[in-house]
C-alpha cells in the first residue's frame, strides 16, 4: 500500500510558477511508477506528467510540455511537479497517482493504470 499527500497548490497569476509535492508512505516508493493528473471543473481527470519509477524515464501532456517539469526524490518519497509559465487553462485540481511496477521504463498515462491516488490540491491560475 501506498499512501499519497499532495501539497504546494494555490491562487497565482498568468505567467507565474508553483511546484508542488507528492510524499509518499511506504518503503516501496522507489518500485512505483509516478504520474501527475488533473480535472477541471465538468471535464474528466487528465494525464498532465509521468515517469517511471527510476525517474530516467519521463512523458508530458502537448499541454504542458516545455512548462512543466517532472521530478522524484526516491531517498525522500517524493515526486514533485514543477509548473512554469503557467496559464488559466492550468486551473484544477491536481493528482498524484502512484503504479508498483519497479522494471519498467514505460511511462503510463492512463488513470486507469494507477493503483493508488492522492486527495488533490487545487491550482488557479488567473489571468
Amino acid at each position: 500500500q501506498v499512501q499519497l499527500v499532495e501539497s504546494g497548490g494555490g491562487l497565482v497569476q498568468a505567467g507565474d510558477s508553483l511546484r508542488l509535492s507528492c510524499a509518499a508512505s511506504g518503503r516501496t516508493f522507489s518500485s512505483h511508477a509516478m504520474g501527475w493528473f488533473r480535472q477541471a471543473p465538468g471535464k474528466e481527470r487528465e494525464f498532465v506528467a509521468g515517469c517511471s519509477w527510476s525517474g530516467g524515464s519521463t512523458y508530458y501532456a502537448d499541454s504542458v510540455k516545455g512548462r512543466f517539469t517532472i521530478s522524484r526524490d526516491n531517498a525522500k518519497n517524493t515526486v514533485y511537479l514543477q509548473m512554469n509559465t503557467l496559464k488559466p487553462e492550468d486551473t484544477a485540481v491536481y493528482y498524484c497517482a502512484a503504479r508498483n511496477d519497479p522494471y519498467s521504463t514505460y511511462v503510463f498515462r492512463r488513470t486507469s493504470d494507477y493503483n493508488f491516488w492522492g486527495q488533490g490540491t487545487q491550482v488557479t491560475v488567473s489571468s
